[in-house]
């Protein structure tokens, strides 16, 4: 059991911000997953037959998250946000990077709803987990770098458990230790807008799609919300 918890100066500084958790419990990432690679082809396929382009700078989406990242001092254009920096990616490319089933299940959802998206092996996660304001202490080890250690400016916002910071930049770059592979058996997934009076309607949408793509090859999922009214929940 995790609590993840929205501190009061997140909530005040974006009194708009609704964050969904979807969790998965004994999830089988082994196996085949054909949902999730049809997911991510059509994405390729719409794009090349020009009917659909991923949400770029300009989308409101995307301008609000290089808002957020000015006002805690991070440049969006060096460091952007993830549903950014994976549109930009598609567009350029023409394809999505394939990592394993559970990451490219939200990668999908996410490029394809221009919303932020993330995920955690819980099972690395070690006490509560708390998006906060860094305070200039804290330690992370990025995705890909096992030997690389950096230190979150203070303000800047983080996800962080007892041990350490598991995302940078509210969501830009996830943390090595509680990374999703093959492997991963109980995995909390969180999808992120930071205007749910606009766009709240999108993220349910977004939300039980991936919950869609999980739920064949889990044991169980479950969907809770984070909020200024509600920044506690339970996993």
């Amino acid at each position: 059991m995790t609590i993840f918890h929205l501190a009061p100066a997140v909530a005040d500084a974006f009194p708009d911000t609704l964050i969904a958790v979807v969790t998965a419990t004994g999830l089988r990432g082994h196996e085949p997953w054909p949902e999730a690679t049809a997911a991510l082809e059509e994405l390729e396929q719409q794009l090349a037959g020009g009917s659909w382009q991923p949400a770029d700078e300009s989308d409101p989406r995307i301008e609000a998250w290089h808002t957020a990242y000015r006002s805690f001092g991070t440049n969006p254009r060096r460091i952007r946000p993830s549903v950014d920096a994976l549109g930009r990616r598609l567009a350029k490319k023409g394809t999505l990077p394939r990592i394993n089933p559970a990451v490219d299940s939200y990668n999908a959802v996410s490029v394809r709803h221009g919303l932020p998206a993330g995920a955690f092996d819980l099972d690395h996660v070690t006490g509560d987990t708390d998006i906060r304001p860094a305070d200039g202490t804290e330690s992370f080890t990025p995705l890909g770098e096992p030997d690389t250690v950096e230190n979150p400016k203070p303000g800047e916002i983080i996800y962080a458990d007892t041990t350490g910071v598991l995302t940078r930049h509210w969501n830009h770059r996830d943390a090595h230790r509680t990374r999703v592979t093959e492997d991963s058996t109980h995995v909390a997934f969180v999808l992120e807008t930071l205007h749910v009076s606009r766009d709240g309607d999108l993220l349910k949408v977004a939300a039980d799609e991936l919950q869609g793509l999980l739920a064949p090859h889990s044991e169980r999922t479950a969907l809770h919300h984070l909020s200024p009214a509600q920044p506690q929940v339970v996993i």
